[in-house]
């Protein structure tokens, strides 16, 4: 006899649950277990007790670092924008052959690794490289350090993470209506005023989804920065890789990673509030 009603109805209720099966135990394993050990840690080494969390939160050292971390992932998140915002505009504009064109030079970064790229930078902007060059050539006789400054560092993370913000901004405007433009026109919008009571919000997701992921994936940064950063201007990563590495301060280490991490899941739980986490990636 067949299935009945009942068992297939049943059946089709599991299968889904079945299907990530698989991510749910391989997350289960390599990132919730983990973390668990991490929590502990921040508040058992080297002694039990919530002293390493007070430490962080109190600290002037932390708190600068912090500080630091939220202003640089926050200058990277703007400028990112500057330059995203007029090349996602210039692809929505142009034929789709050149769209598609400058896309592929755009997603032609994700091809290479952070490490290749961040020292790339250094060799651009080290003494001997050509940006000193070209500032010594047109009369710059000292020109002023470039490596190992906030300004490197940032230059290299704004090449890093700019992709992401142009093709979430990129997105959103090709699925803009022409007619709703138009129509705007009609009605005598024209210039500064189309674009800032008409196209503007109509792009208003796809800058809050791409200054949420640079924002977010800025915080956590750590290769660059270590890099191509000053020491008095480290991030939260880096400290916490030497906190970890060099005075083997395991439990310190830990609690500023769980203090990061919570703050990644306000700023996550403040969008999704807004516009909901299923529209980050589009």
């Amino acid at each position: 006899m067949g299935l009945s009603l009942s068992a297939l109805a049943e059946r089709k209720t599991l299968w889904p649950w079945l299907l990530l099966a698989p991510l749910t135990i391989y997350l289960a394993l390599f990132f919730l277990v983990p973390l668990v050990e991490v929590v502990i840690m921040s508040v058992t080494e080297p002694r039990p007790g919530l002293a390493n969390y007070e430490k962080v939160l109190t600290g002037s050292l932390y708190r600068k670092v912090f500080l630091n971390t939220f202003g640089t992932a926050l200058l990277v998140t703007l400028c990112c924008l500057l330059v995203g915002y007029p090349l996602a505009y210039l692809m929505s504009t142009v034929s789709k052959r050149a769209a598609m064109g400058i896309l592929l030079l755009i997603t032609m970064s994700f091809w290479t690794s952070f490490l290749v790229r961040t020292y790339a930078w250094m060799v651009l902007l080290g003494n001997n490289g050509p940006v000193v060059w070209l500032m010594q050539t047109l009369g710059i006789a000292e020109p002023p350090p470039l490596l190992f400054t906030r300004l490197s560092s940032t230059l290299a993370m704004v090449h890093i993470l700019a992709p992401y913000m142009i093709m979430n901004i990129y997105t959103v405007m090709q699925k803009i209506d022409p007619s709703l433009i138009r129509s705007a026109e009609s009605m005598g919008a024209y210039g500064k005023s189309l674009f800032r009571h008409v196209y503007l919000p109509l792009t208003a997701p796809g800058i809050a989804n791409g200054s949420v992921l640079v924002f977010v994936i800025c915080l956590g940064f750590y290769v660059t920065p270590v890099l191509l950063g000053s020491p008095r201007e480290q991030m939260a990563a880096g400290l916490i890789g030497n906190q970890i590495e060099q005075f083997l301060a395991f439990g310190l280490g830990s609690a500023m990673s769980i203090v990061l991490l919570v703050v990644t899941l306000v700023i996550l739980g403040i969008y999704h509030r807004r516009f909901g986490l299923d529209k980050l990636y589009g």
